[in-house]
C-alpha cells in the first residue's frame, strides 16, 4: 500500500454537488492499493500514519503526532498512486488492486484508524472526486509497506 499523507486544515471530498467528507485539521491521506497488499500492509500504515510526529510543539519542532494533536483524517482512495509512467506517455495502472481488493483493505484501513480513537472522513470509492484543502507547512510524506 502507498499513503500520501498532507498536514491539512479546512479539507473537504466533494462528489458531484455534494460534501461527503470534511475535517478542520489534521491529515489528507491519499490511499493506494496494490495486488499483494495484505491486512498487515494495512497495519503497518495505519500505525506509521497515526504515530508520525509531523505536528509542531510549542518550541515549533515536529514532535507531535495526529494521536497528540486529537486530529482528524480525510482518506482518500486513489489508484493512480501505482501509476507507472516509464513507457510512453499515457500511465499504466497495472499494478493498482482490482477494485474488491482494494475497497476491502482501503475500508479495513479507514476503520482501524477509527478504532485508534481517530475521526475519519472519506470520499467515495471509485467515484470522480475533488478534494480541496490548505497544505499546512507544507508538509507532504509519502509512505510505501513495501519499505518496511
Amino acid at each position: 500500500m502507498r499513503a500520501v499523507i498532507q498536514r491539512a486544515n479546512d479539507a473537504s471530498v466533494q462528489v458531484k454537488d455534494d460534501i461527503v467528507g470534511r475535517i478542520l485539521f489534521g491529515l489528507v491521506v491519499l490511499i493506494g492499493v496494490t495486488h499483494e497488499d495484505t491486512i498487515e500492509d494495512v497495519q503497518y500504515l495505519v500505525k506509521k500514519i497515526i504515530n508520525l510526529r509531523i505536528f509542531e510543539d510549542e518550541h515549533g519542532k515536529m514532535n507531535h503526532s495526529l494521536k497528540d494533536i486529537d486530529g482528524e483524517l480525510l482518506s482518500i482512495s486513489q489508484f493512480t498512486l501505482y501509476g507507472d509512467t516509464r513507457k510512453g506517455r499515457r500511465p499504466s495502472f497495472i499494478k493498482a488492486a482490482r477494485p474488491d481488493h482494494a475497497t476491502a483493505l482501503y475500508n479495513a484501513f479507514n476503520d482501524m484508524v477509527r478504532a485508534e480513537g481517530i475521526k475519519v472522513e472519506t470520499g467515495q470509492f471509485g467515484a470522480m472526486m475533488d478534494v480541496r484543502f490548505t497544505n499546512v507547512g507544507p508538509v507532504t510524506i509519502v509512505i510505501d509497506s513495501e519499505d518496511q
